[in-house]
């Protein structure tokens, strides 16, 4: 009896064991419900998923960012003490000592004939700009011409072998992309400071008349301003310009010009001096659902003129207080701000078609583009 249950024991084990792997692996031969748990395999190569370190983006656009020292000559506004008693009397009547004032920022190289773009702010009023670069040698700038509307300035030093920032003008950042703010912050010298795009197209911040701003939560501090915002792999992508701050200190809000933007500033400028924009001469406001509703519009989109310069384009072209701009060139006014971008945009003497609603009336009107004045010294 014992040699029959030995000699059956090996083949009941490896019945069960059988059974035991066809369960597991092929239930339904069984009539039993399959089971597979679906898993989601990694795609890509550690490689490829992301960046470990950005040094590499670093070393590729540092090079190209600059220190920029400025120094003005200023009276002071503080009358001379004078310690003998027979020489104060005369303080009042004494003119007062000069005295030079020092700022600091950032500028970027664009390319190796030397042309830098930097805020219109950091170079303001200067009498001397002394470029640093990263490798040691400086160089006094000389102020190629400035754009206060979009805060911009060119800057041009002639030294020789000098690098040169690449340029990501696109316009494709998206939120979430990583981004590093490299500049002078502080006068501590360069210094990289990294995050992420927090937001692009803001506007109606006060800053400049145009705007179109990248927000980031890089730390961008004084001294930053006019530096580079670059992508993972060191390519530029916008001019620190800005931040938002209650104390004076970052706060995780910075803003910086988007690249195409200030390419094509810096072009114009060195081409014909300075910024031609494109103009209607119209003041323009909101069309509210109140004011629609004052008007007895059924509409809710479009901007109502408030006033007009007189001889201006839009003067000429018949417009009137009150009408609604519906369509700029067949693309929806949507807000002052937008139209004023697009006639920016547009070349003086082209014609640009305005659709108009007057008096419940839609009506049609083609105006001659003018020449922007400018409206904001430059300082």
């Amino acid at each position: 009896m014992k040699s029959l249950l030995r000699s059956m024991a090996w083949p009941v084990v490896c019945g069960v064991l059988l059974a035991l792997v066809i369960m597991q692996q092929f239930p339904e031969w069984l009539g039993l419900p399959a089971h597979d748990i679906v898993l989601r395999e990694v795609s890509e190569t550690r490689s490829n998923m992301g960046l470990v370190s950005y040094a590499s983006g670093v070393e590729r656009a540092a090079p190209a960012v600059v220190n920029i020292y400025t120094s003005k000559q200023i009276a002071s506004s503080s009358p001379t003490n004078f310690d003998n008693p027979s020489v104060r009397d005369y303080a009042d009547s004494l003119p007062n000592p000069e005295r030079r004032q020092s700022s600091l920022g950032s500028a970027v190289i664009l390319n190796s004939e030397g042309y830098l773009l930097t805020n219109n702010h950091v170079i303001a009023g200067s009498d001397e700009i002394l470029v640093a670069l990263q490798d040691g040698r400086e160089a006094l700038a000389s102020l190629i011409g400035t754009d206060p509307e979009t805060d911009l300035a060119v800057l041009k030093i002639d030294l020789p072998d000098l690098p040169a920032v690449t340029i990501d003008s696109r316009d494709q950042q998206r939120i979430g992309d990583v981004v590093m703010a490299i500049g002078n912050p502080f006068g501590l010298g360069q210094t990289v400071t990294m995050g992420i795009i927090s937001a692009t197209g803001r506007n109606q911040l006060g800053l400049n008349t145009y705007e179109d701003f990248i927000q980031t939560d890089a730390a961008i501090n004084q001294g930053n301003s006019g530096g580079a915002l670059v992508d993972a792999q060191g390519n530029l992508i916008g001019i620190n310009t800005a931040i938002f701050s209650q104390a004076g200190s970052a706060q995780g809000i910075g803003f910086a010009i988007p690249a195409k933007l200030a390419v094509e500033v810096m072009q114009a400028i060195i081409q014909h001096g300075r910024v031609i924009r494109g103009w209607l001469g119209v003041e323009v406001q909101p069309l509210t659902p109140e004011l629609a509703e004052s008007f007895g519009l059924d509409i809710s989109q479009g901007i109502v003129v408030a006033s007009l310069y007189r001889n201006g384009p839009a003067w000429n072209a018949g417009l009137l207080p009150g009408d609604v701009i519906l369509k700029i060139d067949d693309q929806a006014a949507t807000s002052g701000r937008q139209a004023m971008n697009q006639v920016a945009r547009a070349k003086p003497s082209d014609r640009i078609k305005l659709s108009v609603l007057r008096n419940g009336e839609q009506m049609s009107f083609s105006a001659e583009v003018g020449v922007r004045p400018s409206f904001r010294a430059a300082n």
